[in-house]
């Protein structure tokens, strides 16, 4: 389910186990890879935690099904889609994923686009694209926020997908027939 063997059952390894049952019903073949070092896992978290703390479930929905798209990752689309269907709908979800954005309200829009951007090419960003952000209602400090937000979570995202982390089936099963469907790149869904 992942390139790396099965760490060494620590406490800490233990400790991200049992938060992934609590939370998910089942460990996440992504927190198998993270279960090495759970240090890096938790000070990642923290920063991803702080760079959200003023964006709430369905920004930060629309932002990670946005540049998981983009970037072509399968893991975090069919999670973030899921979450985001049940913020905004399936519908919208699927929209988000497939890049047209449908049910977006305008900041949003804005949000996708910046998210995607910054998955792509992020030195091909311009002054007005960030223009296009404050036009959307952020200052400065919300778009530095919403811009390490992004970059962690690619950061997470590039390590789970260099790694091998293939998408829990239960991921699979429990996500909207609609953002399954618009999930057609990235990495295939463990099987059973």
């Amino acid at each position: 389910m992942t390139f790396l063997a099965e760490p060494d059952p620590t406490s800490d390894a233990r400790r991200l186990y049992d938060a992934d049952v609590a939370d998910h019903g089942h460990v996440m073949n992504l927190t198998r890879n993270w279960a090495h070092r759970p240090g890096l896992k938790d000070g990642l978290f923290a920063l991803i935690g702080e760079a959200a703390r003023d964006l709430d479930l369905r920004t930060r929905g629309v932002l990670v099904a946005a540049l998981a798209s983009a970037r072509g990752d399968s893991y975090c689309s069919l999670a973030w889609g899921a979450r985001l269907a049940g913020a905004a709908g399936p519908e919208t979800a699927a929209a988000v994923l497939r890049g047209t954005d449908t049910g977006l309200d305008d900041r949003e829009r804005a949000l996708a686009a910046w998210a995607r951007a910054v998955a792509r090419d992020p030195n091909g960003t311009t002054a007005d694209d960030v223009g296009a952000l404050r036009a959307a209602g952020l200052d400065d400090a919300g778009i530095l926020a919403v811009t390490v937000f992004v970059a962690l979570r690619l950061a997470f995202s590039t390590v789970n997908d260099a790694l091998g982390a293939r998408p829990d089936r239960e991921l699979v099963d429990g996500a909207p027939p609609e953002v399954v469907d618009a999930v057609t790149y990235g990495r295939p869904p463990a099987s059973g």
